[in-house]
């Protein structure tokens, strides 16, 4: 089996199907200098462009040129973005320098190139007491309907939360609606500040039924866990680090779809929510920055 706990150590993100042992869902993560520019071919992979850090930066794509704001961190504001199709030439720039997500999946179908505005992503808040986090539906289908495999969103999670809780799964196992392969790539802050935590940690697990999947893994600022089947989650963000991640999936189905089966020893928990207040932390995030309830100490 590939190895799903992927620790970077600061080093370059990369992760390939080929790498990844799978078919479908792809991801990495650039760093421009200030003045400097990437040149790549999307190839048979259509692309989603996610700032996550520095200044701002401009996409040229199939004619066209589209400007990204950015943000300081992933912890500062939810960004804009851009989606690319298949088969495109892309020329990445930034003046003051930038870190960027290069989300991808394998696809068939071509699209057009756009730009998304912060202000047209969609937040939602999921679940309550502590397990409240907040999801950014930058890609999700319903928020974005013009692509053809990818699927993308990012969730945070204050500081002492659980996310991705109770344990689902989408797979090939019975009892899964579809078939999503998944990325997870995490980013740690410290609590009262948009910074990142290199000393920072979190908790993820993903598992199957019968067992042939076990891993209860701690991961810092900047690691990948690649979920190829099984139940996954929680995501637990320790006392004093709020928790980012940004999710990549992509599968089989003729249509792109995000439906889930929940452990069924663990559904009950939804219910609970019904009689519990939301984390006044959340949404940490929205177009305009940081809330007071997100970043506060």
């Amino acid at each position: 089996m590939h190895e799903l706990h992927v620790p970077t150590g600061g080093a370059e993100v990369l992760v390939t199907p080929e790498s990844a042992g799978w078919v479908y869902c792809g991801l990495r993560v650039v760093q421009l200098e200030p003045g400097a520019s990437l040149t790549l071919t999307t190839g048979e992979d259509e692309m989603a462009i996610v700032p996550l850090s520095g200044g701002s930066s401009v996409v040229e794509i199939a004619g066209k040129r589209l400007g990204l704001d950015g943000r300081e961190t992933v912890f500062a504001r939810v960004t804009d973005w851009a989606y690319a199709p298949i088969d495109s030439e892309l020329r990445l720039t930034s003046a003051a320098g930038c870190e960027l997500a290069l989300a991808s999946a394998r696809a068939i179908r071509r699209y057009d190139a756009v730009r998304v505005a912060a202000e047209d992503v969609a937040v939602e808040l999921r679940g309550a007491g502590q397990a409240t986090r907040q999801v950014t539906n930058f890609m999700t289908p319903e928020a974005f309907p013009d692509a053809d495999k990818l699927i993308c969103c990012e969730v945070l999670t204050p500081d002492g939360n659980w996310s991705s809780y109770p344990p689902h799964k989408h797979d090939d196992t019975a009892g899964s609606p579809v078939w999503n392969e998944e990325i997870y790539y995490f980013r740690i802050g410290r609590a009262g500040t948009t910074a990142y935590a290199p000393d920072g940690l979190a908790l993820h697990r993903t598992y199957t039924a019968d067992s042939s999947i076990d891993a209860t893994v701690t991961v810092a600022d900047g690691d990948i866990f690649l979920v190829p089947r099984g139940y996954h989650g929680p995501c637990v963000a320790a006392p004093g680090y709020p928790l980012y991640y940004l999710n990549v999936m992509a599968g089989p189905a003729a249509e792109r779809r995000m439906e889930i089966a929940d452990d069924p020893r663990y559904g009950w928990i939804r219910d609970s929510w019904v009689s519990q207040a939301t984390d006044s932390r959340c949404p940490m995030t929205t177009h305009a920055g940081t809330t007071a309830a997100g970043a506060r100490p």
